[in-house]
């Protein structure tokens, strides 16, 4: 076998300038996310006075203990998760005893709850939502999304809890949209600024409304229209807001030739270096801001069991 030629002198990045490029002849960059230097930095240096964080992604996800979410926390120490929710995007706690009753308690510490009226909630408890997959029940979670978009007010933020996880599988999976937007290439940021999408329940949960019903269930969800682009009202950083699953179309376009563009910025959300991943355990909670993360339920895990309860904040009309 002849001797390989080794060609090469320095690695195969030396040659490169070190910035974001597009992969030739696909929609996609490679390169290092330079963009995020700054932020990550000045998330690892964070101190909290009530519990202690370990960063799970590079500017997203956190663990939090030291901290019993079921006791009676002082309002210090519920000012102090929420800014570290504002800085971590999503916050994770381990080893909950909470019932119901407590998970509720403490997402009303934070605000008013909704109450979905296309998922089944937990009985004598419309403002918790439960999640039960299993044998005959499969989990379609498994697209990036924040939740109920078409909302005219959607979630502000969401609490999820583990109360029964398979062995192997079911991660959850987060992406930074404010990552997100600062990374778009210059010609996809002016793109999309100053666009507005439309958004419905329709695209997900049509088919739970008898048909004879749709012109009620319409007039109580209509359509409704989102900036493309929004600006936190906590943070004031801006974050992409569009999702396969609840966008139509850009609005004043038809779906056709909205598909390009959404499809552009929905691919943001794959970039691993935006993104962390959970492991759930049985008493697990995660505690996620719902502007400024997406999110994704690996449905790996068919037919084992996994059931998981929700609470959510209602949020502010989103702006531009």
């Amino acid at each position: 076998m002849a001797a390989t030629e080794i060609l090469a002198v320095d690695d195969p990045g030396a040659a490169l300038e070190i910035r974001r490029s597009r992969v030739p002849d696909y929609p996609i960059h490679l390169g290092p996310a330079t963009h995020l230097a700054e932020e990550r930095t000045r998330l690892h240096g964070l101190s909290w006075e009530h519990f202690d964080a370990r960063m799970l992604g590079s500017t997203v996800g956190a663990e939090l203990t030291g901290i019993d979410l079921a006791a009676a926390l002082p309002e210090l120490a519920i000012q102090e998760i929420q800014v570290a929710l504002d800085c971590y995007k999503v916050v994770f706690f381990r080893d909950q005893d909470m019932t119901a009753e407590q998970h509720l308690g403490f997402a009303r510490r934070f605000g008013e709850l909704e109450v979905h009226p296309f998922i089944p909630s937990k009985e004598a408890q419309p403002d918790l939502v439960r999640f039960a997959k299993g044998p005959d029940t499969g989990g379609y979670e498994n697209q990036w999304h924040h939740d109920v978009t078409w909302r005219e007010q959607p979630s502000r933020s969401t609490i999820l809890r583990a109360v029964e996880v398979p062995d192997v599988g079911g991660d959850t999976l987060f992406a930074d949209m404010c990552a997100a937007y600062d990374g778009l290439p210059e010609d996809l940021r002016v793109e999309a600024e100053g666009l507005s999408a439309v958004h419905s329940f329709q695209r997900a949960f049509g088919k739970q409304v008898p048909p004879e019903r749709m012109d009620e269930v319409m007039a109580l969800y209509p359509e409704v229209s989102h900036p493309v682009v929004c600006t936190h009202e906590r943070t004031g950083r801006r974050y992409l807001y569009v999702n396969r699953i609840f966008v139509d179309r850009i609005v004043g376009r038809t779906r056709t030739e909205s598909l390009d563009l959404m499809d552009r910025l929905c691919r943001q959300t794959d970039y691993p270096e935006y993104q962390c991943r959970f492991r759930w355990e049985q008493g697990a909670v995660a505690f996620w801001d719902n502007r400024a993360v997406q999110h994704y339920a690996n449905s790996d895990y068919w037919p084992d069991v996994r059931v998981m309860e929700r609470a959510s904040i209602v949020g502010a009309r989103p702006a531009a």
